[in-house]
């Protein structure tokens, strides 16, 4: 079994618990771990020595964590900063976003997932230092030099990017529900924001105070699902050495957010049903009830109703989640919006890298807003990201994008008349960008078709120079 790999941790927090506590879940996998009890301290920990990643609180004693946050990343540019905070509201997340932050982790955090953010936040680490170095060791420009394009209030609020008709209509929706105390079930394709809209309910809601505890029914093994709902007790099956609260009671007084809730299974849903009904829940192991205050939010990418009809998930659990329901587009809805998107993401993380400012040609806009978008809004993160840490210029084109994008299905092709088309059209494509010695500006414009129609051809076919 290959060894695991181990970062260096620093984690900044007043609270000498929730020290203990990221330092027992980060040591357990085999990582070096630091602490500081104020930004001070984080400061003086910085000169000494180079960190992969910050676990960032915001509500400390002395130095709010929002102006640490800058400070960090002014200090260490190319580590990455997790806050992990109390102050679970979206405009915290937005801010800390925008002043450079890799990601939000609301209080208490879940051990796996944010071990999974800090996973892809030191991948992040690593290929800026890596590039650093490979580029000689360039000198690092402050982080936060540029200011992210402001939203405007409605945005800021709600956490959500855009002004199409479609997505004026979620703002709509998540207004109308989140004063309620109602279940809410949210549906939409995966990458297309279930989980903000989500921490938006939470946060306009009564129970912005409680905590806001999610858990990815996907991520979960069948057989622990139940023990991640429910809890156990100290001696409950093997491995089980001290008793272990459920995400319903970590979420008692919040909110608690099952996504994925299409794959759970039939045994946990009628346990979930029963705790939904009474109100009690009991762990794994145990002989007493408990009552929990939790309002539930769940979401899916499947068609639950079509699961009912197939026997795969339970009528009674489906017709309790669906009191309230939220629909979240699919990023090709939203077209008037994607370049409004794009131009958001690259702010934030040039503002992160700590380079100056990036745009899009109206090339790279046409291509982006011709796309398909298979992976949504998580899709459009990833690519602006990759972007800015490895397209040099400020202006990027659409031959900086075109390769990262996948092809659109194929629509199967019939071996007659249709196949003979396509492969002239093939044919012709290629002729005509070889005559042009693959500019594709020029090669469209002697097809008679624009470039981002040529652009979508050349995915379609495989089209690439050779």
């Amino acid at each position: 079994m290959p060894e695991r790999e181990s970062f260096a941790v620093l984690t900044v927090d007043d609270d000498p618990a929730i020290r203990s506590q990221l330092r027992g879940v980060l040591e357990d996998e085999g990582h070096e771990v630091g602490e500081a009890a104020n930004a001070h301290a984080a400061y003086e920990a910085l000169e000494k020595r180079r960190w992969d990643a910050v676990l960032l609180d915001l509500s400390m004693p002395g130095e709010h964590g929002l102006d640490a946050l800058v400070r960090i990343r002014e200090h260490s540019p190319d580590t990455a900063v997790i806050v992990v905070s109390g102050e679970s509201t979206i405009l915290n997340a937005v801010k800390a976003g925008q002043r450079g932050a890799f990601d939000f982790v609301a209080k208490p955090p879940d051990p796996e997932h944010l071990l999974d953010v800090l996973r892809e936040a030191v991948k992040v680490t690593r290929l800026r230092r890596g590039a650093a170095e490979a580029a000689g060791g360039a000198a690092k420009v402050a982080a936060g030099a540029v200011a992210p394009a402001e939203l405007d209030m409605d945005e800021a609020t709600l956490g959500i990017v855009g002004e199409c008709p479609a997505v004026e209509r979620l703002r709509e929706q998540i207004r109308r529900v989140a004063p309620s105390n109602g279940r809410v079930l949210i549906t939409g394709e995966n990458g297309a924001g279930k989980e903000l809209a989500a921490l938006a309910i939470h946060a306009h809601s009564k129970r912005a105070s409680g905590p806001f505890v999610k858990l990815n029914c996907a991520a979960i093994p069948k057989d622990l699902l139940e023990s991640e709902l429910f809890g156990y007790e100290k001696g409950a099956f093997t491995g089980a050495v001290a008793t272990k609260k459920g995400r319903l009671e970590l979420a008692d007084g919040g909110t608690l957010f099952l996504d994925e809730i299409g794959d759970l299974a039939l045994e946990a849903q009628a346990k979930l049903l029963r705790a939904l009904e009474t109100g009690e829940i009991e762990r794994v192991g145990g002989t007493r009830t408990a009552k929990v205050d939790v309002r539930l939010v769940a979401a899916t990418n499947k068609d639950l109703a079509a699961a009912v009809k197939a026997g795969d998930f339970r009528e009674d659990l489906y017709f309790r989640l669906n009191v309230l329901p939220v629909v979240v587009p699919p990023l090709r809805e939203r077209k008037a919006d994607v370049a409004r998107l794009a131009q958001y993401f690259l702010d934030r993380f040039t503002a992160a890298e700590g380079r100056g400012p990036m745009t899009l040609n109206d090339d790279a806009r046409e291509l982006l807003e011709e796309y398909h978008w298979p992976g949504n809004v998580r899709e459009m993160r990833n690519l602006m990201e990759r972007a800015v840490v490895l397209v040099p210029d400020a202006k990027i084109a659409a031959a900086d994008l075109d390769a990262w994008l996948e092809s659109p299905p194929e629509e199967g092709e019939d071996a007659g008349l249709k196949g003979k088309v396509a492969r002239s059209e093939i044919d012709t494509i290629r002729r005509a960008l070889e005559a042009a010695d693959w500019n594709v500006t020029q090669a469209s414009a002697g097809l008679g078709i624009d470039r981002t129609n040529l652009h979508r051809k050349m995915r379609k076919y495989g089209i690439a120079r050779r």
